[in-house]
């Protein structure tokens, strides 16, 4: 029963490295195509933002994949290079989400400020009083 568990593990952390591969291919792939065209059509640096922060997505899915895989193959066999290569994925994919989540409120931000200079700043809401 032990060795069918171990197989069955050792497959299961394959499929899930392939699913990282698949994800960091398909992010590279969409960032050539974005950058590509930046760099063909003229783009401006507010253009290259979206295309960064959608390949850190993908890179940020494929991290979690990997961090799975990991931990699938270390309830297999766990020894200590298995522990510290689980704990420095966990650490790469934490800093990772930490930047892309700060530089995309960033983004957010500057696209507000971009809305609002061209549009004017918003009227708040106007409040109805309760009688």
């Amino acid at each position: 029963m032990e060795d069918v568990l171990h197989a069955l593990a050792e497959y299961v952390a394959l499929g899930v490295n392939l699913l990282a591969i698949l994800a960091i291919a398909c992010g590279a792939i969409q960032g050539a195509i974005g950058l590509s065209r930046l760099l063909l059509f003229g783009g401006t640096e507010d253009e290259l933002g979206p295309v960064w922060l959608s390949l850190g997505r993908w890179l940020v899915a494929g991290l979690s994949f990997q961090l799975a895989a990991d931990i699938v193959e270390t309830t297999i066999a766990p020894d200590w290079n298995d522990i510290g290569k689980l704990a420095a994925v966990a650490a790469l994919r934490t800093l990772l989400n930490f930047f892309l989540d700060r530089d995309m409120d960033g983004l957010r931000e500057r696209a507000e400020r971009r809305a609002e200079a061209r549009l004017g700043p918003r009227e708040p809401a106007e409040t109805q009083e309760v009688s």
